[in-house]
């Protein structure tokens, strides 16, 4: 049997003349890829003493390029800061008028104890952050929102206290 030896260097550059490898494996090649990327920078308080949620003023739109891709979204709240230690922060995620991620801050701002007054509380820096690999479905423009409310219906929990930036990031993932 003949062995062939192949020169590693110039077999490595150039490129591959049309024809030899199949569009769809091209295509194929792109999945996982990041097509765009959009972030949103919120740093107003944003305060609620309802148990009813509304928006907390965070939020971002993307335009998919194609109804099949999927969109990361990454939401990070800062500041979260109740008035009560009876209360804690509710937060969702939503596409529209849908909900999607149902309150996934996780009893924020309930346990740890903030200086000051007696009654201030709040969730230290690092606040509550929610990932959600969402397909649209879509390649309309589409608005991703947090709201917020508080749990006991009487006591204020807020976001961006003290000025400190929430984030959103969406980001089209290649399907």
């Amino acid at each position: 049997m003949a062995l062939s030896k192949i020169d590693a260097v110039n077999f490595l550059t150039g490129t591959i003349p049309s024809g030899n490898i199949a569009t769809s494996s091209l295509a194929a090649a792109a999945v996982g890829d990041v097509l765009q990327v959009v972030n949103a920078t919120y740093s107003t308080t944003a305060q609620s003493s309802s148990s009813t949620y509304a928006d907390s003023g965070l939020t971002a739109s993307i335009t998919p390029s194609s109804s099949s891709n999927k969109v990361l979204v990454i939401a990070t709240l800062n500041g979260i800061q109740t008035r009560d230690n009876r209360t804690w922060l509710n937060a969702k995620l939503l596409r529209g008028a849908s909900d999607i991620v149902a309150n996934f801050t996780q009893r924020a701002g309930y346990l740890q104890k903030y200086g000051g007054t007696a009654s201030d509380y709040h969730m230290g820096c690092g606040g509550a952050v929610c990932c959600y690999l969402d397909s649209p479905s879509s390649t309309s423009s589409t608005t991703y929102k947090v709201q917020i409310a508080s749990n006991d219906n009487v006591a204020s929990a807020e976001i961006c206290a003290g000025s400190a930036p929430s984030q959103m990031t969406l980001m089209e993932i290649a399907v």
